[in-house]
């Protein structure tokens, strides 16, 4: 079944390698995963849309990410990485190609440095707010959460990527409620997204945190699969080929099934939600 207008918020594009190169300090190498794969991929979800987030394997080189939204003609936004001399002219030529925000990624690195989110958020903001974009962030709870304040009194949308790295499945320690008070009052959005990158590891204990945030803010919930599941094999080089994670697309719509039980949830999240903040 198809749902029109349907979005996966999270997904990468891997180009060939010669006509993208990756950066040199990458922390592992994917393989391809071109426009035609992620449109099969939606195709086998019932989906429609998507949203193109940069990988860190391509540093603030957005060049795939930008021919990517450029194939998919209308059906795809896109998060970039960006250097901080990024001019206005540019974040407004990005924004006419798609792009609708940027990503703070400290997980992939292994920079779990509050104080390195802290200036990027405080330094990006105000320059993304007369654009309507927001900031995406992929960092440890506590250390998104040391900038809640600054979080709560921003400009612009804050998404923190899948379940926000949340790792208290009773919901009721300190950072549980504080970030649960940054979703009630609306200033965070949180992927439901990659089961597997979760600390949570017991798929119940999941899905009654699902269930937590969906009576909290429906509206600030977003879906997304992480296609196509990138991984870093154990033992490989980082520029050695590492291969994706087995996720089926039954597995995917199963969580997405169990996550959003009703007809009136996954039309508010994945079809509401998304056209509000990427505006599609």
């Amino acid at each position: 079944m198809i749902l029109t207008g349907g979005c996966d918020t999270h997904v990468h594009v891997i180009g060939e390698a010669k006509a993208y190169p990756m950066v040199a300090d990458r922390q592992y190498t994917p393989g391809l995963a071109d426009v035609t794969d992620l449109k099969r991929h939606l195709k086998r979800l019932g989906l429609t849309r998507a949203v193109i987030i940069q990988p860190s394997v391509y540093g603030t080189h957005n060049e795939c990410l930008l021919d990517a939204l450029s194939s998919m003609a209308g059906q795809a936004r896109g998060v970039a990485v960006l250097d901080t001399q990024t001019t206005t002219n540019a974040l407004q030529t990005l924004d006419a190609q798609g792009v609708r925000g940027i990503r703070l990624n400290l997980e992939s690195a292994g920079e779990h440095n509050s104080a390195k989110l802290q200036a990027a958020l405080q330094t990006w903001a105000p320059r993304l707010a007369d654009l309507g974009w927001h900031l995406q962030i992929y960092a440890p709870l506590t250390v998104t959460l040391s900038c809640a304040p600054l979080i709560a009194q921003f400009p612009v949308p804050v998404v923190l990527d899948h379940f926000a790295l949340w790792n208290d499945a009773s919901c009721t320690s300190p950072e549980s409620k504080c970030l649960l008070d940054l979703l009630a009052r609306g200033k965070i959005y949180i992927k439901l997204s990659a089961s597997y990158r979760s600390p949570i590891r017991d798929a119940q204990a999941l899905h009654a945190v699902s269930q937590r945030l969906l009576a909290t803010r429906p509206d600030r919930l977003l879906w997304a699969s992480d296609w196509p599941h990138t991984n870093r094999e154990p033992g490989r080089h980082p520029h050695e080929v590492s291969g994706y994670r087995d996720i089926n697309a039954e597995s995917l719509q199963h969580e997405l099934w169990q996550w959003l039980p009703t007809p009136e949830a996954r039309q508010q999240v994945l079809v509401d939600n998304p056209n509000q903040l990427y505006r599609f």
